[in-house]
């Protein structure tokens, strides 16, 4: 009997190891292209409120400023990002 156990476990273990395996070759893309879109969505967010900050005036200051308390932990990331200067090897990233 105690030998059965740990045979059981181990195969248990590979079991396991196997469908994790197999889940991460299969999510793995389709988490990176989520993130990569929310990263994409809230740059463009981010554009259409605070679009002053880089002279593109696109929504009222009004609704800015009350949308500001959510932004500005990004906004210094969003500015880097938006005047970084890129060229055609970002776009095959």
């Amino acid at each position: 009997m105690p030998e059965e156990e740990p045979r059981e476990s181990k195969l248990k273990q590979i079991g396991r190891s196997i469908k994790e395996f197999l889940y991460g070759m299969a999510g793995h893309d389709m988490t990176r292209f989520a993130l990569k879109t929310r990263g994409s969505m809230e740059h463009l967010f981010i554009l259409i409120t605070m679009g002053d900050l880089l002279g593109i005036p696109i929504l009222p200051p009004y609704y800015s400023l009350r949308l500001l308390p959510y932004v500005v932990p990004q906004i210094s990331t969003w500015k880097r990002r938006m005047l970084r200067e890129r060229d055609l090897t970002d776009a095959l990233a």
